[in-house]
């Protein structure tokens, strides 16, 4: 078996609450070696419930796993030269805070270029450092808002809300996972480091204009902002006679094939089903039929059907409905283990395999300052000094 394709490069993972750990958790999974910098209390996102200990709430352990953790207090000045020895010996360096306060702590990108003239550098703010908004702190809830996305997700009432899952915060990580990634093979192109800036506002603007800009596209304007078959208003799961169903005939065969099994085959031979452009421009009256067709049958006699004739559906399932899923049961998505200081617990496992390379057995999330000795005796500090450091509110050890 080959190995992991990020093995034997270094990330000094200087990011809290989800995004950007949850970007540092990909490249960990990727085989890179993750070291995550924390001040001395933990990153606040530990303190998230449910969770069984004070240091361990779910959340944080689900984004953290495969990192070596090593508490730091940055503010002091040998906390900084702790850091800065670090960086001597990483491939990148990555942070969510703004520009502003990475400058003010000394862990700048000018900073750290003195130190490591390679370094491949990702700050991961709210907003763009060129922008009249850079200064504005930014979490997954000002992201969603700032965006359009909820209001694009408005209720019938035409209520903003916001999704119900920090979308920014995992859009913004996969992201800057492909950022960084470019800009270590651009380094071992050229052996050269860089700056890269990939902000979440920006980031989630580029995410949903890619099909939301829409008329906006050309110029002038041929129409409105919004993709018109994600906005109609009959776009939904469908009521059945016993739950929800996601039916979705996509192509002009799905179309044709759809309406004749139903028995209404006059609405097959509708201009608007099989002409493209013209049911683009029309979608939501056949969205609408579906709506009046599908409680007609139950979930399952509607699976079996459309599973019959190729047709795209699924049951619409709860979320407690996944840990019992058939298919992610053979997959194996979700993985059980024993944790070292929270005993029984349950994960989601990396989802991408790749052939001829398996995937190492994930390492437990830590807590705040478990891998801090270790990682600064690797980097050449003593005991005596480590102990002093600790003395000294410096660092913090298990």
């Amino acid at each position: 078996m080959g190995r992991l394709p990020l093995e034997g490069l270094r990330v000094v993972d200087s990011t809290y609450i989800f995004a950007m750990p949850y970007a540092a958790s990909i490249m960990a999974d990727l085989g890179a070696e993750v070291i995550k910098i924390e001040n001395l209390g933990g990153d606040m996102m530990r303190a998230v419930r449910p969770g069984k200990s004070d240091e361990m709430g779910a959340g944080f352990v689900n984004c953290n796993r495969n990192k070596d953790c090593v508490a730091i207090n940055l503010k002091t000045e040998q906390g900084k030269e702790i850091f800065y020895r670090l960086v001597k010996s990483a491939d990148a360096v990555v942070h969510n805070m703004r520009n502003k306060t990475a400058v003010n702590l000394g862990i700048g990108y000018e900073d750290l270029k003195v130190i490591k003239p390679n370094i491949v550098y990702c700050g991961a703010q709210g907003f763009g450092e060129k922008g009249p908004s850079s200064d504005i702190p930014a979490y997954d809830d000002i992201i969603q808002a700032a965006s359009g996305l909820s209001y694009l997700n408005s209720d019938e009432q035409g209520r903003p809300r916001y999704l119900p899952t920090i979308v920014a915060d995992k859009v913004s990580g996969l992201q800057l996972t492909a950022a960084v990634l470019g800009g270590l093979i651009n380094k071992l192109r050229t052996g050269k480091g860089c700056f890269i800036e990939s902000p979440m506002f920006e980031g989630l603007v580029a995410f949903l204009m890619t099909e939301q800009l829409a008329g906006h596209s050309y110029i002038p304007s041929t129409g409105t902002t919004g993709y018109d078959r994600l906005t109609a208003p009959y776009r939904r799961p469908y009521p059945t006679k016993d739950g929800y169903m996601a039916i979705l005939p996509y192509s002009t065969k799905n179309w044709v094939d759809f309406f004749t099994m139903v028995g209404r085959p006059e609405w097959a031979n509708w201009e608007i089903v099989r002409d493209p452009i013209k049911r683009s421009e029309n979608i939501n009256t056949l969205y609408e039929k579906l709506y009046e067709i599908a409680p007609e049958k139950t979930t399952e006699e509607w699976d079996e059907l459309l599973r019959h004739a190729n047709i795209p559906h699924t049951k619409v399932n709860r979320l407690d409905d996944l840990l019992d899923n058939k298919h992610l049961k053979e997959v194996g998505l979700f993985r059980e283990y024993e944790h070292p200081s929270e005993g029984s617990m349950r994960q989601v496992r990396s989802h991408y395999t790749m052939e001829g390379i398996e995937q190492a057995e994930d390492k437990p999330t830590q807590l705040i300052g478990e891998s801090t000795e270790k990682v600064l005796l690797a980097a050449g500090y003593t005991i005596d000094e480590i102990n002093n450091f600790t003395n000294d509110n410096v660092i913090k050890c298990q």
